[in-house]
């Protein structure tokens, strides 16, 4: 229950987080789930689509006067420019006005921006609305994880939140095999084919969107900004679902917590809790994401023009070859994610960081001594990614449950917007410059500075991640408003 203990201060007493955390999994999350986490499918498309259309939207004919280096170079930047503005801008929004209200906005940011894409005419065109539809994907991986991570129990948080954020890959399926289909001209005109792939981005989208109007507010965020009656109400009428469900009553909540009402945080108090009170956590974050971003954001964007340039694949058919490494990017999270809830968050994001960089340097000297072949590259990159994509979607579970709830969407924001600058927009204009050369060693240059950075951040979590299995995010990192402070960490 919930109680107004201090009506001078706004001060509020309440049992919600705990009987949150100790629901069992039940239909109700199943819509949690499918509602904000299919976003990450999106993103996924999106990402893969450039990737695989780059050739053929560079040929003459397409209707786009544009190079193959611009698509996977400066168009690739600008999308990931904007969604590290989406994350910093939209992420202090969610932490004001709420979960909910901002993860409808970023999804209709993203849906116009994909559909003016498909009708792009010229190159700055294509630009704009590349960066446009960033800014939308961006928001809404501040605003998603925070609401994730805020509804879920803290025995599943771990492995749902791997498992969504490894959704991605689903959509880097559907976008490699979609671009197969769309870029054979036996089939649609060049012209044609490369606008369909953005266009099914929309159709996705509006069906995402129907699903998520149903979605509630985070209970947490509103006991914060004075709606304790309205998370109390929220969470009573979940419980009667899940005891009906399961056909008997739910155990009582262990715990209770007091938390002092107000509607915002300032910046200034924001920075001093991320950096001065949690510093290594802050070392922690920032060393992730500037792994998996430079990894993902520099080396799979221009991946079919690693097929092209050094293995001669055609540009029709290297969306077959993206299918079977996306594929095994999710089954990663996938069959890995329990263990982070089990074994732990230290030795499993350590170990599939570390591991994934070491496979990836080994990778790069095969490459580099002309031992592989298109298959057997494509084999290489399975293997590594199946490490990496856990690794990678750790870095979000991590940022969005160790530090207090009042920053928890601008934590997400700054970090994702610090790693993927860091890797994400000087790796693609790098990476891009570095295979269109057609230098082998050029290539494996970069594949090295990728597998580096892996280990590097694998190493830091050796020493600072937080074993925050199977814990509340109240007792993770105690929120800025309740009593007692939070001590450093």
């Amino acid at each position: 229950m919930s109680e107004r203990t201090e009506s001078k201060t706004g001060s509020v007493t309440t049992e919600v987080p705990a009987r949150l955390d100790r629901l069992p999994w039940s239909r109700w999350h199943w819509m949690i789930v499918i509602g904000l986490g299919t976003v990450w499918i999106l993103d996924g498309l999106e990402v893969t689509v450039v990737g695989s259309i780059a050739s053929r939207i560079s040929e003459d004919g397409s209707g786009l006067s544009i190079t193959d280096a611009q698509v996977t170079g400066m168009a690739a930047a600008l999308y990931v420019a904007g969604a590290c503005a989406g994350a910093l801008i939209f992420g202090r929004l969610t932490d004001l006005y709420g979960r909910k209200r901002l993860f409808l906005v970023t999804l209709g940011v993203y849906l116009a921006a994909t559909a003016l894409t498909a009708v792009s005419f010229s190159a700055w065109w294509f630009f704009l609305f590349r960066f446009l539809t960033g800014f939308g994907i961006g928001g809404e991986y501040a605003a998603i994880n925070s609401a994730i991570d805020e509804l879920i129990p803290s025995t599943f948080r771990g492995r749902v939140d791997l498992i969504i954020n490894g959704s991605f890959w689903i959509g880097a399926v559907a976008g490699a095999l979609l671009s197969v289909l769309a870029l054979d001209t036996g089939i649609f005109p060049k012209a044609v084919g490369w606008r369909l792939t953005f266009a099914l981005g929309v159709v996705l989208g509006m069906v995402i969107l129907l699903v998520r109007r149903h979605v509630p507010e985070s209970p947490r965020w509103m006991i914060l900004h004075g709606r304790a009656e309205e998370a109390e109400a929220l969470v009573s009428d979940v419980e009667r679902r899940v005891e009906a469900e399961r056909g008997r009553g739910l155990p009582a909540p262990e715990r209770a917590i007091t938390m002092t009402q107000r509607h915002s945080i300032g910046f200034g108090e924001i920075a001093k809790t991320v950096f001065r009170s949690y510093p290594r956590r802050a070392a922690l974050g920032l060393s992730l994401f500037v792994g998996q971003a430079f990894l993902y954001n520099a080396i799979t964007f221009g991946f079919g023009s690693i097929l092209v340039t050094f293995f001669h694949v055609s540009s029709g058919v290297t969306g077959f070859y993206f299918a079977v490494v996306a594929f095994l990017n999710f089954l990663g999270p996938l069959l890995l994610g329990r263990m982070f809830d089990t074994v732990g968050r230290r030795p499993m994001i350590a170990g599939t960081y570390i591991l994934s960089g070491v496979l990836l340097f080994g990778t790069a000297w095969l490459f580099g001594a002309g031992h592989l072949t298109a298959v057997t590259m494509t084999a290489c990159w399975c293997v590594v990614l199946f490490f990496a994509s856990a690794g990678a979607s750790s870095a979000y579970l991590t940022v969005s449950e160790i530090f207090p709830m009042e920053t928890r969407a601008m934590a997400i924001a700054f970090f994702y917007a610090i790693g993927t600058a860091a890797g994400g927009i000087s790796g693609p204009l790098l990476f891009a410059g570095l295979t269109a050369s057609g230098v082998v060693s050029d290539a494996v240059l970069a594949f090295c500075v990728g597998a580096g950075l892996m280990v590097a951040a694998g190493l830091v979590a050796v020493r600072y991640a937080v074993a925050a299995e199977g814990r509340s995010l109240e007792e993770i990192a105690t929120p800025l408003s309740a009593s007692p402070s939070p001590d450093p960490a």
